[in-house]
């Protein structure tokens, strides 16, 4: 079990080049590899640099590459151009779809006793562990599972086994894993690498995963400064966790009245990925506050058809009403991801959410729980390109920007200190 490459930097990028070379330092760490599988992140997480790392590793290996698996989790498959952007020259026979409902193989199961302990006797089910067979057939020598680590609604932190079991993972294991960080609360779980679904996708990895020849490398990217971790233990994500909280966890001393989050278009498309702006700020907005998302992108609720039903009918109500629907409706019940989806996209009545979408009506945002905005209106009032990441004036009002809801997570002091351990993860984290 090793560390095979680190590097990191608070006052600089690490460019194209460089992390290149911290890739080639560890892969000739490893020894020859004659059949090479990548598992990489979609086009979702095109910042991640992802795409850097896998053309390395494809300017390593070769034609020892012998396939790339984007871990999809219930994302729609990556579309040609958006391969070609971030992938560049790989060989297009190389890619392979992941279905997260079919074509997987079961390692294991996480017992039912200790998804009961970890939910504090909220939920009584076990945990399939169920990946790609891709990953399970045993045809590699070397999996190099590529990802970055930045605060996440569902696992804490994002990358490393998550990229394995969720990512590259079946159905239950999806539903049951978000569920479970819905149920047990997503503001006990942002930017914290100890929580009860982490423990569950390591359960998974130290019981079940040591047949698969996995090596992790992972990125942090912040403004201005960036990380590179690789190895094949959990030292490389603790120390791409470490580095994170001080690029991508932003505290502020005071609530937010009033927010304002852009959703690229290339890269959001649905709710299902735009409300990363709910995630992402949720606790650092005040009570009676405003968000307002500029979604241009935006098309649908969720990104596989049956999900896109379930959020339209039972919309965005908050968790009583959502854990309600799950008891009483065997749809839901049967979709647990989408439930918890249902629960991380509200904000429990505490402040309003404005959608502001480029191609769903009105009348199809309030049905799902949200207020709507015209988004032509709402640009010409908030212009992204005229605002900049932090506290604007704008309008004739104080308003707080982000730019990109990927990449970071944002926190009153108030929220987010909640223990003595907390009040640690703030003395690494940036102030506002």
């Amino acid at each position: 079990m090793s560390l095979f490459f680190a590097r990191q930097s608070e006052s600089r990028e690490l460019p194209d080049a460089e992390l290149r070379e911290g890739l080639f330092t560890a892969l000739e760490k490893l020894g020859r590899r004659e059949r090479v599988l990548i598992l990489p992140p979609d086009f979702t997480r095109f910042h991640s640099r992802a795409g850097v790392l896998a053309k390395a590793a494809w300017e390593f290996y070769g034609n020892r590459i012998a396939a790339v698996l984007p871990a999809l989790g219930t994302h729609r498959a990556m579309t040609e151009a958006e391969i070609a952007t971030m992938f560049g020259d790989i060989r297009r026979e190389l890619f392979r779809v992941h279905d997260w409902r079919n074509g997987l193989t079961t390692l294991g199961e996480v017992p039912a006793d200790l998804i009961r302990d970890l939910s504090e006797g909220e939920l009584d089910f076990s945990w399939p562990v169920r990946v790609s067979s891709l990953l399970a057939s045993g045809a590699f020598d070397l999996i190099l599972s590529i990802g970055q680590v930045v605060p996440h609604e569902v696992a804490g932190m994002a990358g490393h086994n998550k990229n394995i079991f969720i990512g590259a993972g079946g159905c239950e294991n999806i539903d049951r894993s978000h569920y479970l960080g819905a149920v047990y609360g997503m503001e006990r779980i942002m930017g914290r690498s100890d929580n009860p679904v982490r423990r569950v996708l390591n359960y998974a990895a130290d019981c079940f995963g040591s047949r698969m020849p996995i090596v992790h490398a992972l990125t942090v990217i912040g403004k201005n400064a960036g990380g590179l971790f690789i190895g094949d233990d959990l030292e490389c994500f603790e120390k791409a966790c470490r580095l994170s909280l001080r690029l991508n966890l932003t505290i502020l001393d005071q609530p937010i009245r009033k927010a304002v989050v852009y959703l690229n278009p290339e890269e959001f498309h649905s709710t299902w990925l735009g409300n990363k702006a709910i995630y992402r700020t949720r606790m650092a907005m005040a009570d009676g506050g405003q968000l307002i998302v500029l979604a241009p992108g935006v098309r649908r609720f969720g990104e596989d058809p049956t999900i896109d039903l379930l959020i339209r009918k039972y919309g965005y109500a908050g968790t009583p009403a959502t854990l309600e629907a799950v008891r009483n409706h065997a749809d839901l019940a049967q979709h647990l991801s989408a439930a918890a989806h249902l629960i991380h996209g509200s904000s429990e009545g505490r402040f309003t959410i404005t959608y502001c979408p480029g191609h769903l009506s009105g009348e199809e945002i309030r049905a799902a729980g949200y207020d709507y905005a015209p988004l032509d209106l709402m640009l010409e009032r908030y212009p992204p390109a005229q605002l900049q990441d932090g506290f604007n004036r704008c309008a004739g009002e104080e308003i707080f920007f982000v730019s990109n809801p990927a990449l970071g997570l944002w926190a009153s002091r108030d929220r987010f200190v909640a223990a003595q351990e907390d009040a640690a993860i703030c003395g690494l984290a940036h102030q506002q």
